[in-house]
């Protein structure tokens, strides 16, 4: 069974910056697609940053320029650097890994990590 923890979120004025991390308890060089998702309420489950290994990266429009994912193989984690946080960015966030092509076999998620930023 896989394990992925989170850590880093909470709350944060705006203009503010956070770290999110997100550890799993194998190789992440296993998976080449790994990234991050926010759910904000009432809204659906979108991607925000997402690494495809030896492909691309890619950052949800409203966050390009300000967030910053990464990841460390030798430490198996995955971050998330946000800076200039704004309001609007408050959500649960969701580290996921994928392994193969889609339909994904191998396809995990963190537990979510609230994400707070006040006016």
């Amino acid at each position: 069974q896989v394990q992925l923890v989170e850590s880093g979120g909470g709350l944060v004025q705006a203009g503010g910056s956070l770290r999110l991390s997100c550890t799993i308890s194998r190789s992440i060089s296993e998976f080449n697609v790994v990234g991050w998702y926010r759910q904000a309420p009432g809204n659906p489950r979108e991607p925000v940053a997402i690494i495809r290994t030896g492909i691309s990266v890619d950052y949800d429009s409203a966050v390009k320029g300000r967030f910053t994912v990464s990841r460390d193989n030798a430490k198996n984690t995955v971050y998330l650097q946000m800076n200039r946080l704004k309001p609007e960015d408050t959500a649960v966030y969701y580290c996921n890994l994928k392994m193969g092509n889609p339909p994904y076999k191998y396809n995990y998620w963190g537990q979510g990590t609230q994400v707070t930023v006040s006016s």
